[in-house]
């Protein structure tokens, strides 16, 4: 099967009518879009309609202002724009963006497809399935580095998609391959292959369950994470909840990165938004809906110091 022209399909037939706002959502959103925003098959319509507005409002994010608001338009994403009709949607539009209707839908089209693109073209390694058999409910990352030894805490709950999931894939915040990082599983499964990282689980797991596992990361006090860290998911992820405690006498500048490409995340004059550090020297950032292949995180530069 074609995930894209699914998806672009899907998406085709998601803004008709009210959009996400429409009755009986869950006949309304297809598999390929309920993979896409996370959807899973015990979602109440509540949560489905925020899913997958979240998701398609996150997409729309990474488009052109003129694409991102022909979105926003087309699925009643936008406030001002929950109008019954997507006839009435586009009229709407195209009064905000000063075109005629017929070029507003030309927008929408161009835009499902770019939306598309953008969900579907992500690595999917060692994946046996669109989320390769299970996917991430929430990740709680704490980076402390006010300390000797700095350390990075993951905990995960995940949710297994199929029947006697195994092994998990996993995605470190730090390369493996450093002699001189120590790794401890605290709960949860046993490591197996550090090379390609893969956690062991202690049973079979099946679709529909829920497994918790706690990851340890610590490094000598010469080789602290320079200037960012940063969760590049291989698999859906809800939620990323993300603490850094920081020198609290030396706070430094500190920008959240919301998918940002992995190449991008160390430039310092590169995009995010400036992140206030509290009085504790400690910062505090969420994300959901995560796009795999996309980084997620902080980066932070060092103010200099007075002459």
């Amino acid at each position: 099967m074609n995930a894209y022209a699914d998806l672009v399909r899907e998406l085709k037939s998601l803004r008709k009518g009210r959009g996400v706002l429409a009755g009986r959502i869950g006949d309304r959103v297809g598999p390929t879009l309920r993979a896409t925003c996370g959807v899973t098959e015990g979602d109440a319509p509540g949560a489905i309609r925020r899913k997958v507005s979240a998701r398609l409002d996150e997409l729309a994010g990474r488009l052109p202002e003129d694409l991102r608001l022909a979105t926003r338009a087309a699925f009643a994403i936008e406030d001002e724009a929950r109008l019954p009709l997507y006839q009435e949607r586009v009229q709407w539009a195209a009064i905000r963006m000063d075109r005629d209707p017929r070029t507003v839908r030309r927008r929408v089209d161009e835009a499902i497809n770019h939306l598309a693109e953008l969900a579907v073209d992500v690595p999917r390694e060692g994946s046996d399935g669109p989320s390769g058999g299970w996917r991430t409910i929430e990740l709680h990352t704490v980076l402390t580095l006010d300390r000797p030894g700095p350390e990075v805490i993951e905990r995960y709950r995940v949710v297994a998609d199929r029947d006697g999931l195994r092994e998990l894939a996993l995605t470190p915040p730090l390369p493996l391959h450093r002699p001189d990082l120590d790794v401890r599983v605290l709960y949860g499964g046993t490591l197996v292959d550090r090379a390609t990282p893969t956690l062991a689980l202690p049973t079979p797991v099946d679709g529909g369950r829920v497994h918790d596992f706690a990851i340890r990361y610590r490094l000598p006090a010469a080789h602290a994470p320079r200037s960012h860290l940063v969760h590049v998911p291989r698999q859906p992820c809800d939620l990323l909840d993300l603490r850094v405690r920081f020198e609290p006498d030396a706070p430094p500048r500190v920008w959240a990165l919301r998918g940002a490409y992995p190449h991008d995340v160390a430039e310092v004059s590169g995009s995010g938004d400036p992140h206030p550090v509290d009085e504790a020297g400690e910062i505090h950032v969420e994300y959901r809906h995560l796009t795999p292949g996309l980084a997620y995180g902080v980066r932070w530069a060092v103010e200099p110091a007075d002459s």
